[in-house]
């Protein structure tokens, strides 16, 4: 296992600064997910921390890394979900996408209206959309790691997109935005500690005010 404490990125010095009063203050956020989630190279330490302390907000993780979407073991996103306590108000789920599910060649499946097969990537992602609504009563958000080299990955984003236009879920694509991973070797260097994991630097810098910039628009939209 590399030696994450060598890294830069983990050992910038850096203070989290606030941000000005905004729309997440108070508000309680659920997040689901896997090692990009959890922080497995920035030792558990991730964008869920930032924004709790940035905007004043309760921000509960629940991301165990190796895991998938689909429904194959027992610490799935699904099995993990279904644990999450009722009777309390969430303002929204935020889910990884997971790149494990593709590292395992998981299968795809299909889109469909009802009757959703969780042993496959499509029928997890719908059911997972489907329990925030109806069992949690509160939005789901989808979110996607930062572009790397992975064609089963890119496919399986597009199918994210697809399904999120069908079920009308958001979802922040950070695949997919050229400008977002517009940055230079230099600086993917100090924020990634390989194609998937974030350092601490990288998280504070890179995905925390993107994932913070579309949550503001998600709840301002709400509200209108």
């Amino acid at each position: 296992m590399p030696n994450y404490n060598e890294l830069k990125g983990n050992n910038l010095n850096f203070s989290i600064e606030k941000n000005k009063p905004n729309i997440l203050k108070g508000k309680t956020l659920l997040f689901l997910g896997a090692s990009f989630t959890y922080g497995h190279a920035s030792f558990g330490e991730s964008f869920v921390e930032y924004i709790e302390v940035r905007n004043d907000c309760t921000c509960i993780k629940e991301a165990v890394s190796g895991t998938t979407l689909v429904e194959h073991i027992e610490d799935s996103y699904i099995t993990r979900l279904k644990k999450v306590p009722l009777g309390k108000k969430y303002d929204a789920l935020l889910c990884q996408l997971s790149s494990n599910d593709v590292r395992l060649k998981q299968e795809f499946g299909v889109i469909k209206e009802s009757d959703y097969d969780t042993k496959t990537i499509c029928g997890a992602i719908q059911y997972i959309a489907k329990y925030a609504r109806d069992v949690l009563k509160c939005p789901v958000i989808f979110y996607t790691c930062p572009y790397f080299d992975k064609e089963r990955y890119q496919k399986l984003v597009s199918i994210l997109n697809e399904i999120a236009t069908k079920m009308q879920f958001s979802v922040i694509d950070m695949y997919n935005d050229k400008n977002f991973n517009n940055i230079s070797a230099e600086t993917y260097a100090l924020y990634m500690a390989d194609p998937v994991h974030p350092t601490k630097a990288g998280y504070y810098y890179w995905p925390t005010p993107y994932i913070e910039s579309h949550l503001f628009a998600f709840f301002t939209k709400l509200i209108r």
